[in-house]
């Protein structure tokens, strides 16, 4: 699995970049010292490519 690159925008929510490799993406992602922060969901990123974890409010980009 590739690093996703977390960084924060201006209203201080998690934005996370993440790659085709990282799917199917799920919340929290495997490896984050969070993983255990909420129940894991499955969130659909593939057509948009954008997704808000409806637990922490991540908002998540896939990059092209």
């Amino acid at each position: 699995m590739s690093e996703a690159a977390a960084k924060s925008n201006e209203t201080g929510a998690r934005v996370i970049e993440v790659l085709r490799d990282d799917l199917p993406l799920s919340c929290p992602l495997p490896g984050h010292e969070v993983w255990n922060l909420h129940p894991r969901v499955y969130l659909p990123i593939e057509k948009t490519g954008e997704a808000l974890c409806p637990y922490c409010g991540a908002r998540y980009l896939l990059k092209r």
